[in-house]
């Protein structure tokens, strides 16, 4: 074995998590960082994700904090149509590139490892990697172990799923329905989350008939309208007045179901079928005409998990549906996050990387970057970095929203803070604050109404915990 990499810090993964980390440490300290990746390319799962997928948050609060993703402009067709761009798998493969040829590399203090899979460390401080292509061996000495897989993607690509499937089945993930050369006597999506959604809209602006479409959803779940997470001044009567009414919602609810209620009836939330309580929440972004789009479909099955998949049923939790083997059976089941589990972001001499604020991983990693950069205890640096856990169920909502108010109130205390966080592109809404019309009367009750309503939507959201 040759002698070891020495390096700073040995970086596990160069997924979206791991280059925010790595382009914030690298422009504010003078570390040198090893980043070891199994995919030959930056970018994680967006290496082996579905063709047609996109973000479905606007592209300004995606990506690293040096480098702009988004094209500045607004849709002006399909289904996101009057909204911020939303960039597309190629745009996000060719953006990591880019970042680590043009930004990280540059620098001489990064290297990167592609292809390469981490086995550990045996002794304090050393790590064994191997090239995947050679199956060479290789130590690196570091002083800091981040690790950026911790919450483990999952893509349809490489999804086992939960349920079974018999002989003769036509089934297959999501990206597989792009290379269909003809049509199938109908298409079954099974899933009722991002991936699941991504596919019937895709398959709908294919000009797929919606009867052909047959959905499987275990559980309804609550979601963002899009219209309202717009980071552009044009948009700042609508986005900020929505987080604004959010914050009265929560404040004022009696309980989490009048909570709920009254976050629909204030536009934070959107439901698929008005009829139907959502179950779960695990954050989708989404535009009134993609909601419109899927309510077009009528064939909704609702009647749990599925357990098997023969040529002629399939077997769910409450009940059986027909199918054929004519009928295209699309895995659209996995979970985007493996691992839900928290843990200490910085301990010992390791950084594990997770949401410090909600909806935004890749600010998040920034964030823990610019502490890691500041120095002082773990203690010190975990005080200012509480985890936001990811969602799940509906309580799992309140917890998050409460972890994240916790953590706005701790670092609105720290004006150097406050500073650098205004200063951070992947941000978003600081800029949008910044921008508003102070002489405009219906601006300024927006931002009174946020002031006056964080504190009091934080302490009912603590009560609903208890």
């Amino acid at each position: 074995m040759t002698n070891p990499i020495k390096t700073d810090y040995l970086l596990v993964g160069a997924g979206a998590m791991g280059m925010a980390f790595a382009d914030t440490l690298v422009a504010e300290t003078d570390a040198t960082i090893t980043i070891v990746d199994r995919h030959a390319r930056p970018g994680g799962h967006w290496n082996i994700a579905y063709p047609f997928v996109t973000l479905h948050q606007p592209s300004s609060f995606y990506g690293v904090a040096s480098r702009e993703l988004s094209a500045g402009r607004i849709d002006e067709t399909g289904f996101n149509k009057g909204l911020a761009d939303l960039a597309t798998l190629p745009e996000i493969q060719g953006y990591y590139e880019a970042v680590m040829r043009d930004t990280l590399l540059p620098t001489g203090r990064v290297t990167y490892l592609s292809s390469h899979d981490y086995q550990g460390s045996e002794t304090q401080g050393v790590g064994k990697v191997m090239n995947t292509r050679s199956g060479k061996v290789s130590e690196v000495a570091f002083d800091t172990l981040v690790d950026a897989t911790y919450w483990q993607n999952a893509v349809p690509a490489n999804h086992t799923p939960s349920f079974t499937i018999g002989e003769g089945v036509n089934f297959m993930p999501c990206g597989n329905i792009a290379a269909l050369e003809k049509p199938p006597a109908g298409y079954v999506i099974i899933g009722g989350g991002k991936t699941g959604i991504d596919a019937l809209l895709w398959l709908l602006e294919q000009g797929a008939d919606p009867d052909q479409l047959t959905w499987i959803i275990s559980r309804d779940g609550w979601m963002h309208d899009r219209a309202a997470t717009q980071p552009r001044p044009e948009f700042f009567k609508k986005t900020m007045g929505v987080q604004a009414a959010a914050f009265e919602a929560m404040a004022n609810a009696t309980d989490r179901d009048d909570m709920y209620d009254r976050l629909e009836s204030c536009g934070y939330f959107v439901r698929l079928d008005p009829t139907v309580r959502p179950k779960m929440f695990h954050a989708p972004t989404i535009s009134r005409a993609e909601l419109e789009a899927l309510r077009t479909i009528k064939n909704v099955v609702r009647l749990g998990r599925v357990s098997h998949i023969s040529e002629t049923e399939i077997i769910l939790a409450e009940g059986n549906i027909p199918t054929s083997p004519d009928h295209v059976h699309v895995d659209c089941s996995a979970s985007a996050v493996q691992n839900k589990n928290t843990t200490a972001v910085f301990k010992n001499v390791r950084i594990t990387l997770q949401t410090v604020r909600a909806y935004q991983p890749t600010f998040s990693a920034s964030f823990i970057a610019h502490l890691e950069g500041l120095g002082g205890s773990d203690m010190d640096k975990n005080s200012r970095a509480g985890v936001v856990p990811l969602p799940d169920t509906l309580d799992d909502f309140v917890r998050m929203q409460a972890a994240n108010m916790m953590n706005q109130a701790i670092w609105s205390q720290d004006k150097a803070l406050q500073r650098w966080i205004r200063a951070n592109r992947l941000d978003g809404f600081s800029g949008l604050i910044r921008s508003a019309d102070m002489d405009d009367p219906e601006v300024v009750d927006i931002l009174t109404r946020l002031r006056n309503n964080a504190m009091p939507a934080a302490m009912k959201l603590q009560s609903f915990l208890l």
